[in-house]
C-alpha cells in the first residue's frame, strides 16, 4: 500500500511512499528502543546541546519547511514561516529549562530522606495531525527526547513529506540514530503499534473520534495516553468591549491556518446592544481577507487541507441554513481547482444546527445573539467540547472572573486570541481531550514520578 500527499492548491500529486510493513515497524520500534537504553542515561547537557543544534536547523531550513507545508496541506506560506520558527522556539525553551523542571523533589517525611524523581518511561508514540505538521510533533518531540525518552511519529499521511523531514533534521541536529523515527503507516495499523511491548506511552492530536479509539486501545493495554482533540472555541464580546479590537482578533484567530485550528474561535457570542456594530466590523474584516495561491505572500486564505474536508465543512453549512442560519458571507464552494471555501459568516446560529453543535474546521464563524452576560457564558459552556475560550471586556477584573472562574476549558484568554505558548500548558477538557502538552506540566506527563524513600 502507498501514501499519497496531493497538493490540495492544484489537485496534483507531490510523492507517493511506500507503508511500511508489519515487519518494518516491528524492526524500527525495537530499533528505538535500543536506542532509549543508552538515551535515558544521557546527561542533560548532552540532550540539551543536541536540542539546541535542533533549534539552529529548523530556523536554517524555515523556507524549505514553509513551502513543504503549503504544497502538502495548503498552509499560507508566510504562516509556515512562522510555525517553523515556533518550533525552534520550543526546542530552546526545553533545552533550557527540562534540567530544572525534573530535578529532584525533597519531601520531608519520618524517613532519613524521601524525594520525588522523574525518569524516563521508554519510547513514546505520537499520533499528529496534517494542520499543523511541525509544531504538533516538535511540541512533542523537545520535551520527550529531553526528558530521555524516545520517539516514533505516525503522521498524517498527506503529510509524509513533513513527517520524514522531521526524522532528517533530528539526526542532522546529531542526536543518536533511532532516538526518533518516523512510520510511515495509515490509520489501520496504529493498533498494533500501541500493542508493542517496546511503546510506553501514546499521545495524539486530532479528532474526538480518533481520541475514543486510541484511548480505547492504550487502555486495553494499560498504556498512559495524552489527548489533544477538537473545538468549538467560543469568543464572547460582551457590550464594554473595545469593538474595533475585538473584532480585528476574532477574525485573525478564525482564519489562522485557513480555519483549520482546533484553537480557532468557531463560535463568536455577541451581546444584544452591539450585535449591530460587531457583525458589521467582522464582515468588513473577513470580507478583506484574500483567498488564492499560499505561495504568493499577499494570499490570507488558502485552500483547505483536502477535497473531502472541504465538502464535509459545506455539507455542515448547508445543513445549519436549512435550520434557519442566515449567511451572510461566503457560503458557496468557488469553481476551478483546488479545495478552496470561502470566508463564510452565519448569523441566527442556534442550538440544534451544525454551526452550533460541531466543529467547523475550516473559515466559517457562527454568530450567536444572546441578551446578555450571563446567557452568554451559559452559551459558550454549552458544548462538547473545552479546549479553549476568550471573552473581549475593557473591565479587566471582569474579564479574569469570567476566564478563571465561569468559562468551562483548558484556555480561557481575556481581550486576545487563544494560542499555544511553550511556558503555559496546552490541553483541553471534556470531548476536548485529557491531559497537558507544554510548559512543565507537558514535561511530567511522560514520566515516571517515581518515590524514592531511605530510612
Amino acid at each position: 500500500m502507498t501514501l499519497k500527499s496531493t497538493n490540495p492548491f492544484n489537485g496534483k500529486t507531490i510523492k507517493t511512499y511506500k507503508e511500511h510493513t508489519s515487519k518494518e515497524i516491528e524492526k524500527k520500534i525495537a530499533q528505538t528502543h535500543q536506542s532509549w537504553l543508552v538515551w535515558k542515561d544521557s546527561s542533560f547537557k548532552e540532550r540539551s546541546s543536541l536540542m539546541l543544534k535542533l533549534a539552529k536547523v529548523v530556523k536554517s531550513k524555515k523556507e524549505v519547511l514553509a513551502k513543504l507545508m503549503t504544497q502538502e496541506m495548503g498552509k499560507p506560506y508566510l504562516e509556515g514561516i512562522a510555525e517553523a520558527e515556533k518550533c525552534a522556539l520550543v526546542c530552546e525553551y526545553y533545552a533550557k529549562n527540562a534540567e530544572d523542571f525534573l530535578k529532584d523533589r525533597v519531601i520531608k517525611t519520618d524517613a532519613s530522606k524521601s524525594f520525588v524523581a522523574f525518569e524516563p518511561i521508554g519510547v513514546v508514540l505520537a499520533i499528529m495531525p496534517w494542520n499543523f505538521p511541525f509544531w504538533q510533533v516538535f511540541r512533542f518531540l523537545a520535551p520527550n527526547l529531553m526528558a530521555g525518552n524516545c520517539g516514533v511519529l505516525k503522521h498524517a499521511s498527506n503529510v509524509s513529506g513533513c513527517a520524514l523531514s522531521i526524522e532528517e533534521m533530528v539526526l542532522k541536529a546529531g542526536f543518536p540514530k533511532y532516538v526518533f523515527q518516523t512510520l510511515l503507516v495509515s490509520g489501520k495499523k496504529v493498533n498494533p503499534i500501541i500493542e508493542n511491548r517496546f511503546i510506553k506511552a501514546v499521545t495524539l492530536t486530532g479528532s474526538t473520534q480518533a481520541g475514543k479509539k486510541v484511548a480505547e486501545k492504550a487502555g486495553s493495554v494499560l498504556k498512559k495516553c495524552v489527548l489533544e482533540l477538537g473545538g468549538s472555541d467560543p469568543y464572547i464580546i460582551l457590550k464594554d468591549a473595545d469593538l474595533e479590537k475585538a473584532a480585528e482578533t476574532c477574525v485573525t484567530s478564525r482564519m489562522i491556518n485557513n480555519g483549520q485550528s482546533c484553537i480557532a474561535a468557531k463560535r463568536f457570542i455577541v451581546v444584544k446592544p452591539i450585535e449591530k456594530e460587531f457583525i458589521k466590523l467582522f464582515k468588513q474584516k473577513m470580507a478583506d481577507k484574500l483567498m488564492g495561491n499560499p505561495m504568493d505572500k499577499k494570499t490570507d486564505l488558502g485552500p483547505q487541507a483536502r477535497e473531502d474536508l472541504r465538502n464535509e465543512l459545506h455539507e455542515q453549512v448547508k445543513k445549519s441554513i436549512a435550520k434557519g442560519a442566515k449567511c451572510i458571507l461566503g457560503g458557496e464552494i468557488p469553481k476551478g481547482k483546488g479545495a478552496f471555501y470561502p470566508v463564510t459568516i452565519l448569523t441566527n446560529v442556534k442550538k440544534g444546527m451544525p454551526a452550533y453543535n460541531e466543529e467547523l474546521f475550516g473559515p466559517v464563524a457562527a454568530i450567536i445573539t444572546v441578551k446578555d452576560v450571563n446567557e452568554a457564558i451559559k452559551v459558550a459552556n454549552d458544548s462538547v467540547f473545552g479546549l479553549g475560550s476568550a471573552v473581549f471586556t475593557r473591565d479587566l477584573k471582569k474579564g479574569e472572573k469570567i476566564a478563571k472562574e465561569q468559562l468551562q476549558a483548558g484556555s480561557a484568554f481575556v481581550n486576545q486570541f487563544v494560542k499555544s505558548d511553550p511556558r503555559l500548558p496546552f490541553g483541553g477538557i471534556n470531548q476536548s481531550g485529557f491531559g497537558r502538552e507544554l510548559s512543565n506540566f507537558g514535561i511530567h506527563e511522560f514520566v515516571n514520578i517515581k518515590t524514592v524513600y531511605l530510612k
